[in-house]
């Protein structure tokens, strides 16, 4: 990053465990002078994190003691005083020139100081996410091996119709040709539009603000049309690639299927902005997705200014995006507008995994011919068998270790007895920091060979009683169930159908819960939500996980105050309006907690201050609703094969507790034969799934976890992050707004 204030740094010892002030409270025994100082607070790091830094440049700010003197000021980076820096009227300053690794900070002031730890990490990452996917292609023509490429610019204005036009600062358009806009701060200026992109982590980053380009524009001096807030867009799907991509569009030149909100946001003076790493299509491992928007933050303040508050916005993958991250490393999102919602990945694997099996075994002669298609539909918890296809034709290929994904040629792939050492282009694979390869215990024969363990699969149905409710409601007989429960089987760990249940490991399970692959919404009460839920059929896309996460928020809080739930008629998106109408009303809502300046805890702000109008609601034709969520008649919600087997809605127990199989629980109205009861003992030797009980491996998320050491080495299954002061990444939102 590129700035008028450069410092070169000096070697020297430093620091590296405590974030803020290292030393004693009082005393300092480097014998540098400050023996007789108080030590005290005195920095904020405005555009990340004090030990997430990145690209040898970071925006910091100093609060100065009222009795001091601008006189009485020295500030000095690696032993080389830089206190000019920060002589100006906001004491910031864009500090360049940081070597890697730990760089010392030293501010006196007076008869105060701090020594501050400032650890800056590569542009070309990892940053917390452990060791990079290899093989790794540039698409991009870069001839560096991560991609780097300098930064380009690109312009566009709206014309008087409505539409978005290349724009030449070089050779612009009539000024009677371009359209203007008015800013939510009452500003009104021409709709011309600056779009940045440029090359982080290996991959492509995009920026798009409302801009003259006959003016200047620093972190330190914004232009005035910038209101100082930031929307995310993502993109969708679920898989790896082992290349890198453009990111989602942050200017829509072109009208799309999904709504978009990018030319709203932009006009009423948003940034707009997206990574590559952070669309799930392109990459579905959630700390590279929450490292990508981590290192595009910084870099977007440093360029552009500090950060009232941030909205993640997504339909489908996009959601899952912002939801998984706003609950693993809160505090990078304020606010947060999923559409067709997905939880998470993993939870939801569960669903397309017993899809899978059943489709497997409705498509025999014996499974068809037992079974009419209402029987099957409803032991899939759903309206008919076409949701279980869907699935399986979207996504189920990610979990297949042997399905090419991009960057990653036939040659190099992996087959089992063929080529062992190959690449896996699974989604588990791509995560196995996160979920931790397989004990030896657990190995297969290609994994004996090779030496190493495949990542661990936190999936599971031992236990499961797939179609339970439906033989509790006569809607299939004894012998069905039975029957579909013995032949239903598993996958092993290569995806490969198996007679025997798939049984998942301990530590992936757990790994999956602590790193938040599974989002159980601990951390989920501190963003404010609000869900835009078409009906189902939906295409897989279904309406209950917009319901999921408000049962996850009600389990881990005793409440959904922060989740809101605008119905519609149009499937999985509600409303042509809704995003827009979402829109607007989570920018009413962080602006009113903006101004909440109390000490309460931010999920209690987010309640206190929510709009009295802000409530679950029901759009039709662009017209909303306030008084109701729509009726079940408009909004219906369909369930899961889990569910349908005993699981709540939560839906988030992908191993559940067993309990023996007793004859009693099934009522006095299922009756079956002893030769029946026998085949369901060996069906269920262990027992069948509890789910009054926690589910096996349950934990909390942990917020801000990393997947390396200092040296860069992997830590797999993941550490939390050291504690920093609430003066860490304070240009990522306003006061009122709890980050760590």
């Amino acid at each position: 990053m590129k700035g008028k204030l450069v410092f070169n740094s000096l070697n020297i010892a430093v620091c590296s465990v405590i974030l803020y002030g290292c030393g004693g409270g009082g005393g300092d025994s480097s014998g540098s002078g400050t023996s007789s100082k108080v030590e005290r607070e005195m920095v904020e790091v405005l555009s990340t994190r004090p030990d997430l830094i990145t690209d040898s440049d970071v925006l910091l700010k100093l609060n100065l003691p009222d009795d001091i003197q601008t006189t009485a000021l020295k500030v000095s980076l690696n032993g080389q005083n830089i206190s000019d820096a920060f002589a100006n009227e906001q004491r910031q300053a864009l500090v360049e020139g940081l070597k890697l690794g730990d760089n010392q900070l030293k501010v006196e002031a007076g008869r105060y100081y701090q020594n501050l730890s400032l650890i800056n990490h590569p542009s070309s990452g990892p940053l917390l996410s452990g060791p990079q996917l290899k093989p790794w292609t540039c698409t991009n023509a870069s001839t560096d091996q991560f991609c780097q490429k300098a930064v380009q610019y690109n312009y566009y204005y709206k014309d008087r119709l409505g539409l978005i036009k290349s724009y030449d600062p070089a050779q612009p358009p009539a000024s009677q040709n371009i359209a203007t806009t008015t800013t939510d701060e009452g500003l009104t200026v021409p709709f011309i539009v600056r779009e940045e992109v440029g090359y982080q982590n290996r991959d492509e980053y995009r920026f798009a603000v409302l801009y003259d380009p006959n003016q200047p524009w620093t972190a330190l001096k914004p232009q005035a049309q910038f209101n100082h807030k930031l929307v995310v867009t993502h993109g969708q799907s679920c898989g790896n690639d082992y290349q890198s991509a453009s990111a989602p569009t942050v200017i829509a030149t072109s009208s799309s299927i999904l709504p978009d909100v990018t030319i709203l946001a932009l006009g009423r003076g948003f940034g707009v902005m997206s990574t590559a790493l952070s669309h799930s299509g392109h990459n579905c491992n959630l700390a590279i997705q929450a490292e990508s928007l981590i290192m595009a933050k910084e870099r977007f303040i440093e360029q552009y200014g500090t950060l009232r508050y941030t909205i993640g916005q997504g339909c489908s993958g996009g959601a899952l995006a912002a939801q998984w991250v706003a609950n693993a490393y809160p505090g990078i999102y304020q606010g947060i507008l999923p559409t067709c919602s997905f939880p998470d990945a993993w939870s939801t694997a569960s669903q397309f995994a017993d899809y899978h099996l059943m489709i497997n075994y409705f498509q025999t002669p014996e499974g068809r011919l037992s079974f009419l298609p209402h029987q099957i539909a409803h032991v899939q918890g759903h309206i008919s068998e076409i949701n279980g296809y869907v699935s399986e034709l979207a996504q189920f290929d990610v979990a297949r270790p042997n399905t090419i994904c991009k960057g990653i040629s036939s040659a190099q792939l992996y087959h089992a007895t063929n080529s062992p050492q190959g690449i896996r282009c699974s989604i588990q694979d791509a995560a196995i920091n996160l979920l931790a390869p397989r004990p030896t215990e657990l190995w297969t024969e290609t994994e004996k060979r090779i030496g190493r363990g495949f990542a661990g699969l936190p999936m599971d149905n031992v236990g499961v009683q797939y179609g339970l409710d439906s033989l509790m409601k006569n809607i299939i007989t004894p012998e069905q169930f039975v029957q579909l429960n013995e032949k239903i089987g598993g996958v092993d760990i290569d995806i490969q159908a198996v007679p025997e249940r798939l049984e998942a490991n301990y530590t992936a399970l757990n790994n999956a819960y602590r790193s938040g692959l599974i989002n159980v919404g601990n951390n989920l009460n501190k963003v404010a939500i609000i869900d835009c839920r078409g009906p189902d059929p939906a295409l897989f896309h279904d309406s209950y996980r917009a319901f999921a996460i408000r049962a996850r928020l009600e389990k881990a809080h005793g409440n959904y105050n922060n989740h809101v739930i605008y119905g519609g008629d149009l499937v999985m998106i509600a409303d042509a309006k809704c995003l827009e109408i979402s829109f607007n009303d989570m920018d009413r809502w962080l602006s009113n907690v903006e101004k909440d300046l109390s000490d309460l805890p931010i999920a209690t702000k987010l309640t206190q201050n929510k709009p009295a109008d802000v409530k679950d609601a029901c759009i039709t034709a662009g017209i909303i609703n306030r008084e109701n969520l729509c009726s079940t008649l408009r909004l219906p919600v369909y369930g899961t094969p889990r569910m349908v087997a005993g699981d709540s809605l939560t839906t988030y127990a992908n191993k559940c507790q067993l309990k023996p199989l007793n004859v009693s629980d099934y009522g006095n109205t299922v009756r079956f034969s002893n030769e029946q009861l026998q085949r369901l003992h060996r069906v269920f030797p262990q027992g069948v799934c509890d789910y009054s009980q926690a589910p096996v491996g349950f934990a909390d998320t942990i917020g801000w976890m990393s997947y390396q050491d200092r040296q860069g080495s992997v830590v797999y299954g993941g550490q939390p992050l050291p504690a920093v002061s609430s003066s860490a990444a304070r240009g990522w939102a306003s006061k009122a707004f709890q980050l760590f």
